[in-house]
Formats: C-alpha cells, sequence, structure tokens
C-alpha cells in the first residue's frame, strides 16, 4: 500500500507547514458526499494517532486513517496550476467514476 505527493504537491505542502509554523504532515481522508458518493478532504495534522498509516514522499508526510486508506490505495496527489486556478489533483487508481462538477467519486 502506498500513497505519493509528486515534489510539486510536497513543496506546497512544505511551504504551508511553514506558513503555519507547526504541524506533522496532512491527513488525506474522505468523507461521504456529492452525487457519487465520496470526496477528498485534506487537512494538516498535530498529532499522530495510534492507528494512522505514514507515508513519506520529498520529506513530507501523508497521513491516512485506516477507514479511507483502501479506496485511496495507490492515490499520488499533485499541485497544479492551470490559468489562475491552482490546487490539489488526486490521481486515485481505485476510483470507477466521478460527477461531472468533480467535487466526488465512486469507487
Amino acid at each position: 500500500m502506498a500513497i505519493s505527493l509528486t515534489e510539486a504537491a510536497a513543496n506546497h505542502v512544505r511551504r504551508s507547514l511553514e506558513n503555519r509554523g507547526s504541524g506533522e504532515g496532512i491527513r488525506l481522508g474522505l468523507r461521504t458526499t456529492g452525487c457519487s458518493g465520496m470526496a477528498y478532504v485534506l487537512e494538516f495534522v498535530d498529532e499522530l494517532k495510534p492507528d494512522d498509516t505514514v507515508f513519506e514522499s520529498f520529506g513530507m508526510k501523508i497521513i491516512i486513517d485506516p477507514k479511507s486508506l483502501a479506496y485511496i490505495d495507490g492515490t499520488e496527489l499533485d499541485f497544479v496550476r492551470e490559468g489562475v486556478n491552482e490546487g490539489f489533483k488526486f490521481n486515485n487508481p481505485n476510483v470507477l467514476g466521478e460527477c461531472g462538477c468533480g467535487e466526488s467519486f465512486s469507487v
């Protein structure tokens, strides 16, 4: 099982943690929502939980809870700029379908 960041995503996370002044890394998880069923959730992590799984890419930690791991195994997070918009792009090999607005997905 593995979750990874591209170099661009790791650099964005690094800058965000430096601006924040603290943090172990970022947590990638899922919540039930939208027309397709699931959406990604990203948040800063100050303390690891005993059942967390930690992956590291380019020196940055990605923390995953056990419930989400099965749905996002193999996912690569990228940070992209498209015109004036920028944000994380999730390259998840488990996705079977996405809603038209891109907010949610199904596995």
